[in-house]
């Protein structure tokens, strides 16, 4: 008899309150209810096309943060940070005080102002690191750092991906190509959201 009430217990469930349900850790990825109309969101929410941009779904709270992108075939694109205050159907961005974006041609951009540009070109297959040290967002291409940061990022920022005329990005919030540089580690989901 007893092990015909276990059995049923497993079946319809079991109020032990001994028994702790496990739920799954949420993990930062492109953000589906900040997106563009025009955008595309694939690979469980790792990879950005259409037309316009997509936040990531987490900000930016620990000290020293690592992303990465892998552009996946070339067209009009761009990556960086931005506060939520910025639109995400019109590209490029970088045209505003909201946004800190380097484009597809290196160029970065802020106020519809360039900040400064790579010292190389990035060509498809590339993988470009991004590090953000709330000072600082700099980047490195194929791990090698470009020395060329952008400066005077405020607010609560989270990473912005945005493309255009057939450009395709992977985005890498952990399980990077490359190992992230010493001290900066993937965004992390503050513990009062979960």
């Amino acid at each position: 008899m007893a092990d015909a009430f276990c059995c049923l217990r497993r079946c319809f469930g079991d109020t032990n309150p001994g028994h702790i349900r496990l739920q799954e850790i949420p993990s930062v990825q492109l953000d589906t209810s900040n997106m563009g109309s025009e955008v595309v969101i694939v690979k469980n929410g790792r990879r950005i096309c259409g037309t316009g941009a997509a936040f990531s779904n987490a900000p930016i709270n620990q000290d020293k943060a690592y992303f990465e992108i892998k552009l996946q075939s070339t067209g009009t694109w761009g990556v960086g940070l931005a506060t939520r205050k910025c639109g995400v159907d019109k590209v490029p961005l970088g045209d505003n005080e909201e946004s800190w974006v380097l484009r597809q041609d290196g160029k970065l951009f802020h106020k519809n102002e360039e900040k400064g540009k790579l010292p190389e070109p990035i060509q498809e297959g590339d993988v470009l690191g991004l590090t953000y040290d709330h000072v600082e967002l700099n980047f490195r291409l194929n791990n090698k750092p470009l020395n060329t940061p952008m400066l005077g990022i405020k607010g609560t920022v989270f990473p912005v991906f945005y493309v255009d005329d057939g450009a395709t990005l992977d985005v890498q919030f952990s399980n990077f190509y490359h190992e992230p540089p010493d001290g900066y580690d993937s965004i992390m989901i503050e513990q009062s959201l979960l």
